[in-house]
């Protein structure tokens, strides 16, 4: 991933946050080629390498798990916030017109050898870790034990099991910090007012975060 020094995000725990708040990553598996959008669980404290292991599971019928099984590495990305930036929000447009748009984000590509995983107890801790974070937050939470037995053993014959343990992890965050504290400032201002947006909200206090925003008097 073409990342600029402003733009490189080196921090573990924050790549690790942005994985955990957008989970779907898009698995690509050059030896195929495929990509698919897959909802990942993280497991921080685990790997050799210290970076953590992922782990997911696609379709039986999916041929990207006989291309990982043969060994073969594999990408996942993770998209989190992204908004559109007009150059409307710079405060010294009118100064200098020699502005353009762009778009901000935040992405996490983790690269790795997978693991094939068959084994249907595995597969039911998954499911249920994945429904724990999933439903944690809902008023009357589901659990995989509400669906009859049966049915979820066929379900598992369905499905493999994916595990990544992380080799390399590489965070950008592409959020105004090239601009001055002025225009930054302008950019977490015009996020702000737009109001519905997909994305603008969290992308504005990431600019916030980042960003040279100026200190109020």
């Amino acid at each position: 991933m073409y990342t600029p020094t402003a733009f490189a995000e080196d921090r573990l725990e924050a790549k690790h946050g942005l994985i955990r708040s957008y989970p779907l990553g898009m698995l690509i598996v050059p030896s195929v080629p495929s990509a698919d959008l897959v909802p990942f669980a993280l497991y921080p404290d685990e790997g050799e390498a210290g970076l953590g292991v992922l782990r997911a599971h696609v379709a039986r019928a999916n041929p990207a798990w006989q291309a990982l099984a043969a060994g073969g590495d594999c990408l996942v990305a993770f998209q989190g916030p992204q908004a559109y930036v007009s150059p409307n929000w710079y405060p010294g447009k009118a100064a200098n017109p020699k502005q353009v748009p762009t778009w901000n984000y935040a992405m996490v590509q983790v690269r790795g050898t997978a693991r094939v995983v068959h084994d249907a107890a595995w597969l039911r801790r998954l499911l249920g870790d994945l429904t724990t974070v999933h439903e944690g937050a809902l008023p009357q939470a589901w659990s995989i034990e509400d669906a009859p037995a049966d049915y979820i053993d066929g379900l598992l014959k369905a499905i493999v099991g994916i595990e990544i343990p992380v080799a390399a992890i590489s965070g950008k965050w592409k959020v105004s910090q090239n601009r001055s504290a002025a225009d930054a400032n302008g950019v977490a201002g015009g996020l702000r007012s737009v109001v519905g947006a997909p994305g603008a909200a969290a992308m504005a206090a990431l600019v916030a975060e980042r960003a040279p925003i100026l200190k109020p008097d």
